[in-house]
């Protein structure tokens, strides 16, 4: 598997995966419309000899690229703000993006993996969420366009398996964090870091007592890697995620003191279908793939707060931003 292609690798989790596939020898193929990915994510890949950086988007047939020997399919705006600024959009992506990456994989006879999401369980009613949990969505709602979009693709996934044997790998991912995420994403790492950067008030929405689970980037690529390169079938769903769970207050806590300035917390009213309580149960990721994440979140958000710090200053000088 030494031709790789990424879709959606300039994004944030897609250039960490790029990283992590080249220091494996790999030659990698990003695929990115820059939608909402960034140059400033690859730039330090793109004199590579085993990078390269094309240009396109998944609602169109991929049978330009040539031979790819497998395929990680991560194309898809993936923060709230982003995926219900054109919610029919982000719907075509899911779906049409999906058959086309299918696709090149039944032509080429690559094994392809899918990057869905832990919004397919959407408010669990069970705690933690295992894989076999069917979910508690609300397919009409504001975050349905995502929700549903990835659920969609799961099971366009499972017929392309089960009607033309193509090797898949689903995985099921929880909230990401780390360098590279966009300052306006609307995530609540990304958020929290930069309005407690700028001294401004850090906005919690609902009593903060809500609850997640956040994962470091290098850790998720790294469990990304090992699903695809599992040697058995595997068309189960994998939750990749750091099962530690924390409440909003205690984020904010930790971010306020990292930082190292003085903030104050301003409550808003919890977004519509936003769950309350979200953790994943990481077993079949642990006994199948030895994944487990590594990074604790005081070192994982220390490493964020340092990279937006930086970035931040980059902007008021105009200076490229490192990453």
């Amino acid at each position: 598997m030494n031709r790789i292609l990424v879709t959606g690798g300039a994004g944030f989790v897609g250039s960490f995966l790029c990283d992590a596939l080249i220091s494996r020898g790999a030659s990698v193929v990003c695929l990115d419309n820059f939608h909402t990915g960034c140059h400033e994510n690859i730039a330090h890949l793109l004199g590579h000899p085993r990078f390269r950086l094309v240009s396109g988007d998944v609602e169109r047939p991929l049978d330009w690229l040539g031979q790819i020997d497998c395929i990680y399919h991560l194309a898809c705006p993936a923060s709230p703000r982003h995926y219900q600024a054109d919610p029919v959009r982000t719907m075509r992506t899911c779906v049409l993006g999906a058959i086309n990456a299918l696709d090149l994989a039944r032509r080429h006879g690559a094994r392809i993996l899918l990057a869905s999401t832990s919004e397919i369980y959407g408010n669990p009613l069970c705690h933690p969420q295992r894989e076999d949990y069917l979910g508690n969505v609300n397919c009409f709602g504001p975050r349905a366009c995502y929700d549903e979009g990835k659920r969609a693709a799961e099971t366009l996934f499972h017929d392309y398996h089960r009607m033309y044997g193509v090797d898949i790998r689903v995985a099921r991912i929880f909230n990401t964090y780390g360098p590279r995420m966009a300052e306006d994403d609307g995530r609540v790492v990304s958020n929290f870091i930069v309005q407690a950067l700028r001294g401004q008030p850090i906005t919690i929405y609902g009593d903060g007592l809500q609850t997640r689970c956040f994962c470091f980037a290098t850790d998720l690529a790294e469990g990304l890697v090992r699903l695809m390169m599992h040697p058995g079938e595997l068309p189960q769903p994998v939750n990749l995620g750091n099962p530690a769970e924390f409440t909003m207050r205690e984020l904010a806590q930790k971010i306020i003191r990292i930082v190292g300035r003085d903030a104050i917390i301003d409550f808003h009213d919890l977004p519509q279908d936003d769950p309350t309580r979200r953790r994943p149960d990481i077993t079949l990721a642990q006994e199948t793939l030895g994944w487990q994440p590594q990074v604790a979140l005081e070192d994982g958000l220390t490493r964020t707060a340092a990279y937006f710090s930086a970035a931040l200053a980059a902007q008021e000088l105009h200076l490229p931003i490192a990453v």
